[in-house]
């Protein structure tokens, strides 16, 4: 029995967030209360406070109470619905304590990206996807270029004791390009680059030159013969902008001193203002990393040359790309984030802006401020870790309850239109590969790491497993990620074990011929999936089953891990499954 549930229109409508200016009723079914109290409060001012709103509940037939609130400014408020002299309503019963549920407001003005949603994405490490033509290492001094390309990539520190990340496998935009075919057979229409600016590193996070290319990786011509290749083909390119902090040995730091005006070294350099240093000679790096100088986002010389007009994301964006991935937004302020979006819109809606952030991004509190990710004014869309988690400790621990609680959750405090554009992934450059994480989700330090191979007994399960895991990815509300790799059968745990190159030699042809099938019935089935609310039917230990329901029509989500058949009624037909199938069904 429910006495409040913040996404069901029973109970709250409309459900989950709002635009600005717009009236929800929240109901209570409370049978044999006499009376009922919300209690409304703006994020930041608590129970009782000046700005707290204590609004009675009108009683209803058969049990209900009624109030209603018309939120005329964007921001987050919470509620919590009294039973005076009993206690707090709960979702599933009364108790001491108030639940303060979330109401997300965002701005009436907010208007989505309509092509992304529904779509599938790829991501691609670059160095790590295909190399032509190969590197010629004459070229690339101060490089260890890998000859074998299934070498593991190098995980141990030089002598002295540093990670440099100077191993490379040659992978190139030209060799991007040149296998678009093949990531279009798995019905993808985007595609995100890790990082493909000038840098001394196979990462690319240590940013030497935002104008430039990075030569292993070819030039700008290249880079815009591939948007244009791709774009023939229904396929947009998102680039990583890593603007919290560049590398050490930047044009624009330069600590070596191999050009004439870098911050570090000359107290007149056009960008020394854009970094902090100290008297004794240090710097405020990212995260102590003293290769990593961060950069004063609140520059004005700093944000015009990544805002402005010909800066940065204008300059990649007149060439072809299609939007921006913010690496670390946590880092960045709120009003620079506001103004990369001005940036990239400048180049039309239907372009896209994601941010990385890995809990809640409606609700994310970073550096004691309370961040505006999702109001409107910033990202479309972010990396969607929670959906993640979700997915992957559902998959190996069977607590189907809890997976639909955490979805439901985001699809509560979360804006439909952007929770629709969220990158949902099982694996990233950031994560263990999928298939080993599910495996092995606690797989130690990098030693242990490099020793734990899987046998074939426990490979098997895990492509299991995964298959299982990506039925759901491509099911839920937001855009499924695939990492390159992932469906061609790859493994690896952590940096840098889960950046190896591609297997083109012996990939695993079923899993991506799965994997090719999913994405067609995805795409099959867009008209529902692009913006259909999310409808739970049922959660136990080892199954789940949901709807994804729009005008257009339902399609039924159905997946059983148990060990006995499992059979699923919905939309008037029955389904069976066997133990560790799934059933992707429109009704």
């Amino acid at each position: 029995m429910s006495f409040h549930s913040p996404g069901n229109d029973q109970f709250k409508n409309p459900p989950g967030a709002v635009k600005s200016g717009v009236r929800v009723e929240f109901r209570a079914h409370l049978p044999g209360a006499d009376q009922a109290v919300l209690h409304l409060r703006p994020d930041g001012c608590a129970d009782g406070e000046e700005g707290c709103k204590l609004i009675p509940m009108s009683p209803l037939e058969d049990g209900w109470f009624l109030a209603a609130r018309l939120f005329s400014q964007q921001g987050l408020y919470f509620y919590a619905i009294e039973l005076p002299g009993f206690g707090w309503v709960w979702s599933d019963g009364i108790q001491q304590q108030p639940y303060w549920y979330q109401q997300t407001v965002y701005s009436a003005d907010y208007e989505a990206p309509a092509s992304f949603a529904g779509g599938i994405m790829y991501q691609i490490f670059p160095d790590r996807f295909f190399a032509s033509p190969e590197p010629d290492p004459k070229r690339f001094p101060g490089r260890v270029i890998h000859t074998d390309k299934t070498d593991i990539p190098k995980h141990a520190p030089d002598p002295d004791g540093v990670y440099r990340n100077n191993d490379f496998y040659g992978g190139t935009l030209r060799g991007i390009r040149e296998k678009l075919d093949y990531i279009k057979s798995f019905g993808v229409d985007s595609i995100y680059l890790n990082p493909i600016f000038k840098s001394v590193s196979n990462h690319r996070y240590d940013t030497s030159d935002y104008m430039r290319i990075d030569p292993m990786l070819g030039t700008q011509r290249d880079f815009a013969a591939l948007c244009s290749s791709a774009k023939k083909l229904g396929i947009r390119i998102i680039l990583d902008g890593v603007f919290s902090h560049t590398g050490d040995d930047s044009v624009y730091f330069d600590r070596y001193g191999r050009r004439r005006n870098g911050a570090y070294r000359h107290p007149d350099s056009p960008y020394r203002s854009w970094y902090k240093l100290y008297p004794d000679g240090g710097y405020k790096s990212w995260w102590g990393f003293d290769t990593l100088p961060e950069v004063n986002e609140e520059d004005p010389s700093y944000r015009e040359f990544i805002t402005g007009p010909g800066g940065v994301i204008d300059h990649w964006m007149s060439l072809g790309a299609s939007g921006f991935r913010l690496d670390v937004a946590d880092e960045l302020p709120d009003d620079f984030i506001a103004e990369v979006r001005r940036a990239v819109k400048a180049h039309g809606g239907e372009t896209l802006l994601l941010g990385e952030v890995w809990e809640d991004a409606s609700n994310k509190i970073s550096y004691d401020q309370r961040r505006r990710y999702l109001l409107g004014d910033e990202l479309d869309g972010v990396m969607n870790y929670p959906a993640r988690t979700a997915i992957m400790d559902f998959v190996r621990d069977g607590d189907g309850e809890l997976f639909m609680r955490r979805i439901e959750q985001l699809c509560c405090n979360y804006p439909s239109e952007m929770l629709d554009n969220c990158m949902n992934f099982l694996s990233t450059h950031d994560t263990s590969r999928a298939i080993n994480d599910l495996l092995v989700p606690d797989p130690g330090d990098r030693a242990a790491q490099a020793a734990r191979t899987l046998s074939e007994q426990e490979y098997l399960r895990g492509v299991e497993m995964f298959k299982l895991a990506s039925a759901i990815q491509f099911a839920i509300p937001g855009i499924p990620c695939i990492y390159y790799g992932d469906e061609a059968g790859m493994t690896g745990f952590k940096d840098p074990f889960n950046r190896g190159y591609f297997n083109w030699q012996s990939p695993n042809t079923t899993l991506q011929q799965f994997l090719r099938e999913l994405g067609e019935a995805r795409l099959k089935n867009r008209d529902i999936l692009s913006h259909g609310s999310f409808l739970p039917l049922f959660a136990g230990e080892g199954n789940i089953a949901f709807l994804r329901s729009s005008p257009a029509g339902q399609l039924l989500l159905a997946v059983n891990m148990t060990g006995q058949k499992l059979v699923v009624s919905a939309g008037g037909q029955e389904f069976t499954l066997e133990p560790w199938r799934f059933v992707f069904e429109r009704l």
